[in-house]
């Protein structure tokens, strides 16, 4: 699914710009001046497509929430061994946007903002993660691949809130720690 800020350029190089700045100087300390700056837009020009700060961060989860649920869908899609599916799946979840904000000095603050900002976009793009998770695993219990120790959509809220858990910090290692999930949790359910 396209939404507004996918099929108008300038909203894009707008979501790009603020994304790098919030990464390199955080929310608090990151102005409209700052992104209007960095995305070669006058203030005034900004504000022609959001409306400040908060309207631009709500962009971007949604963005990602997006972008992570077709690539997680396109993982998901793939044949293999289930750990090497989720492991797909999981890495596709957290995308570049995930790991650049876990890597920011500023990951932190910015996760809090997303909660306190999004948290309405973050519920409802982990339900539409989670129902991709779910089908996934009755798509592959009915094939007799995976073996489900309870609800399929239980399962996959399960696997959506451990993937989340895995964003506090400490953050090195972060990759790592998603790719063990993986493989614990698809070499648990196989067949």
């Amino acid at each position: 699914m396209k939404d507004a800020a996918q099929s108008d350029p300038k909203r894009m190089a707008i979501l790009k710009a603020a994304f790098e700045a919030f990464a390199a100087y955080g929310y608090r300390r990151t102005a409209m001046a700052d992104i209007a700056r960095a995305a070669g837009v006058s203030r005034p020009a900004l504000y022609m497509h959001f409306t400040g700060k908060d309207d631009i961060f709500r962009a971007l989860a949604q963005f990602y929430y997006d972008d992570a649920a077709a690539a997680v869908a396109d993982a998901l899609n793939r044949t293999g061994r289930p750990d090497h599916v989720l492991e797909a799946a999981f890495l596709a979840q957290s995308g570049q946007i995930g790991e650049a904000l876990l890597n920011s000095p500023h990951g932190d603050e910015l996760l809090d903002t997303g909660h306190a900002v999004g948290a309405d976009i973050a519920e409802m793009g982990e339900a539409r993660l989670a129902e991709l998770y779910a089908a996934w695993l009755e798509r592959e219990a009915m094939a007799e691949r995976l073996r489900l120790p309870g609800p399929a959509p239980l399962i996959a809220h399960a696997l959506v809130m451990a993937l989340k858990g895995l964003k506090a910090p400490p953050h090195d290692g972060y990759i790592e720690r998603v790719k063990m999930l993986a493989r614990i949790l698809g070499r648990g359910l196989a067949r």
